[in-house]
């Protein structure tokens, strides 16, 4: 007997309902601008429900000559019950006008549209601030009596005919629907919520686990320098003595700042100032900042690089590429060679950064970049991490091939750019 009843055109209709339903839904997850004003999604809300309401009329489920049974009721309590008074008006005045240009204008059936409203908006307030199983409930309550109710009146006022598919498809299976409906809405809120929760406590961590590294590493120095000034507190020393504490404490003063700086670099949003930037100059003015360095630990520079153009904040891909530099340098205690080449290869320009020195496990390749991870003894891994995030702001990628004790090669690619950067200045010591 269902069968009869329950066939193609009920499940469109109920398709069409879920169509609005999970547009809205996607739409909202989606726009920032709709999540933060409330106009704005009601709007929207109006919007989706509309188009399923009128879907449900232009293909209705049974048509007979006194009236046309559909589920527009369905779309048109749920945009009133969650939108409020102003959405049920609109979506009173939209299906009445598709109403009438579908079957013509029927004062019956405003007169029960316009009862339905009044109720719906009446429940709305304590609707919406109802718990999920006590929606459900009241949804399909309210829509079954709004059905009696409705077919009451036109009884009365129109001397209105009550055929069996009019119980079936205006009274019986719509509040069914409705409920269905309403389970549907508070699924997808609860799930879009959850998610922002989620994000919102993996921030948190974030946020806690760097506070606790940055803290605890910052400590390490702050402690080294107290140490010795209390020692040059304790009385005259000899003046070699005193130069040698005062060097150790800025060393470690310089340290925390450093900490410091590439924590910033890390947290602060990406810079708004891009400009095309020749790699060739830029790495070889990083090479010649870290020379110093690569002297004092009897490693050797190597370079071969291409001209290639990049867009990017000049100041962090310089950044970028010398806390590479320095993890290459500190990886190599017994000296080696630093290798540097940068090739423009059709739209893309690869640089790759190789060292000879003590290499790193699979385990620590496939952890590089992570927050709070460092092969070194008393590294933070800012340093790296600072670097990849650069990397893929300036939408590159990188890839890393490493052994124990034989080396590591990164291989950096970054998009190339046609648009020449506004210095003329191209020679490359090589």
């Amino acid at each position: 007997m269902a069968g009869l009843y329950i066939n193609q055109h009920v499940l469109n209709n109920l398709f069409y309902i879920l169509v609005g339903v999970f547009a809205f839904s996607f739409i909202y997850d989606h726009s920032a601008a709709i999540r933060r004003r409330l106009l704005y999604s009601r709007v929207l809300l109006g919007a989706c429900l509309t188009l399923a309401a009128v879907l449900c009329m232009k293909f209705p489920i049974y048509i007979d000559p006194a009236c046309v049974h559909d589920f527009r009721q369905v779309p048109f309590l749920l945009g009133t019950l969650y939108g409020g008074s102003a959405v049920g008006a609109v979506l009173l005045t939209m299906l009445m006008l598709a109403r009438t240009i579908l079957y013509g204008f029927q004062p019956l059936t405003l007169i029960v549209y316009a009862i339905m409203l009044a109720a719906a908006a009446v429940v709305s307030p304590l609707f919406r601030r109802l718990p999920r199983p006590s929606k459900l409930f009241t949804a399909l309550g309210l829509t079954f009596l709004l059905a009696v109710l409705t077919t009451f009146v036109a009884v009365v006022i129109a001397d209105f005919q009550v055929t069996k598919p009019y119980i079936i498809y205006f009274i019986l299976m719509p509040p069914f629907v409705m409920m269905f409906a309403v389970y549907l809405m508070e699924t997808l809120h609860e799930a879009q919520l959850a998610r922002a929760e989620l994000m919102k406590m993996e921030k948190m961590e974030i946020v806690s686990q760097l506070a606790a590294s940055i803290s605890h590493e910052i400590r390490n120095p702050l402690t080294v320098v107290k140490g010795f000034i209390q020692l040059l507190q304790t009385g005259p020393l000899p003046r070699e003595t005193e130069e040698r504490y005062i060097r150790i404490a800025l060393e470690e003063l310089e340290r925390a700042e450093a900490i410091i700086r590439d924590y910033l670099t890390f947290a602060k949003p990406a810079p708004k100032e891009t400009e095309p930037i020749d790699v060739a100059i830029q790495l070889q003015k990083v090479l010649q900042m870290i020379a110093p360095m690569a002297h004092m630990h009897s490693v050797s520079l190597s370079s071969s690089l291409d001209h290639g153009i990049v867009i990017g904040n000049v100041q962090y891909f310089q950044q970028c590429f010398l806390n590479l530099f320095k993890n290459s340098i500190e990886a190599m205690p017994n000296g080696g060679t630093l290798r540097v080449t940068a090739e423009h290869r059709g739209t893309a320009v690869v640089i790759t950064v190789s060292d000879n020195g003590v290499g790193m496990t699979k385990e620590q390749v496939r952890r590089f970049g992570e927050p709070y991870f460092s092969t070194k003894e008393k590294g933070t891994g800012l340093g790296a991490m600072v670097a990849v995030k650069i990397i893929e702001q300036m939408g590159g990628t990188w890839n890393i091939e490493s052994a124990v004790q034989k080396g590591t090669t990164l291989t950096i690619t970054l998009p190339a750019s046609r648009v020449k950067p506004p210095t003329a200045e191209r020679s490359v010591a090589g």
